[in-house]
């Protein structure tokens, strides 16, 4: 089935600066004016860990009953529908943002295992692909997506970018799948070593992952911003109906462009965190505070002020 085609101009030219209004000076009360005294306003901040914590449950959003999972090893951005220059922008700073994790970017040609799609009508294609090929984004066991109803979300509604991942449990030392998928002749066999209570063998990676850009819909973002919008939930499993209006993130570009340059120091931590986490335990609430503590680590390591 072909993809929508969409014919726009070098994503460049959305670059928009953002002019702030100067405000007008103040003037001074006259000494017959009367002044109130205030008392003294103590504004307390919520504690670093409570922060980190509060922002993991919002995002995070790994398949049903797993933990969080990550790339691992090889990764391929393809990128459709968007003209050269453009396309090779967004393929390049979601390859980069991934090698700085620690991942290894394909080469050119390589197989897309994430791919960003660019249409005029982002849901009439996420619709339109879910029905060419439902088993591609339900695979057909438990554990690997989020589920129907995410599912249905992903095909409806206007969102300036919707995503859908789909992971799998894996030997964490080899690699190899540990589930069996439809048409296997025989399930996988996975080498118990150094059995725990709190490490599992079997942990989850991220297999394959689509991201659609409506081009519509995007507003005054430029195309820099996009990108470290698009690698931020390609690389690790963001929830869309999280409520981070508090938190210094990329994920807030759409709401206010102008305040928000791109991946900011407290999305680097928590990518650093999910990505620097030794041992990705299987009980989803263990890898969420996992990457918590991490995420709070690596603020205290480098302290930045937002």
């Amino acid at each position: 089935m072909p993809l929508y085609a969409l014919a726009v101009p070098v994503m460049a030219a959305l670059s928009l600066m953002a002019v702030s209004a100067q405000e007008p000076p103040q003037t001074p009360p006259s000494p017959q004016e009367a002044v109130t005294e205030l008392g003294e306003v103590t504004v307390e901040g919520r504690r670093l860990a409570e922060m980190a914590r509060d922002f993991v449950g919002e995002v995070a959003a790994p398949a049903q009953r797993r933990g969080l999972a990550r790339w691992r090893g090889d990764i391929c951005v393809g990128v459709a529908n968007l003209e050269g220059e453009a396309a090779r922008y967004v393929a390049d700073r979601v390859s980069t943002v991934a090698g700085d994790l620690g991942l290894t970017p394909g080469e050119p040609g390589c197989t897309a295992n994430i791919l960003v799609v660019f249409a005029d009508d982002g849901q009439a294609l996420a619709a339109a692909l879910v029905d060419h090929n439902r088993r591609a984004f339900r695979i057909g066991i438990g554990g690997v997506d989020r589920g129907g109803e995410a599912l249905e979300r992903f095909t409806t509604g206007d969102r300036p970018v919707r995503w859908w991942q789909v992971s799998l449990p894996v030997d964490r030392d080899t690699g190899e799948r540990a589930v069996r998928l439809p048409g296997d002749l025989s399930p996988p066999v996975t080498t118990v070593r150094g059995a725990s209570r709190l490490n599992s063998q079997v942990v989850d990676e991220l297999n394959k992952a689509i991201v659609i850009v409506d081009i519509d819909l995007v507003g005054e973002t430029d195309i820099g911003q996009l990108a470290d919008y698009v690698a931020m939930v390609s690389l690790a499993q963001v929830d869309p109906e999280a409520d981070i209006a508090g938190f210094d993130t990329v994920l807030n570009v759409f709401a206010d462009p102008g305040s928000t340059p791109g991946l900011t120091s407290w999305d680097w931590s928590y990518l650093e965190a999910l990505y620097g986490a030794e041992r990705m335990r299987q009980n989803p609430g263990s890898v969420a505070g996992e990457v918590a503590d991490g995420l709070v680590r690596s603020r205290r390591a480098s302290p930045v002020t937002e």
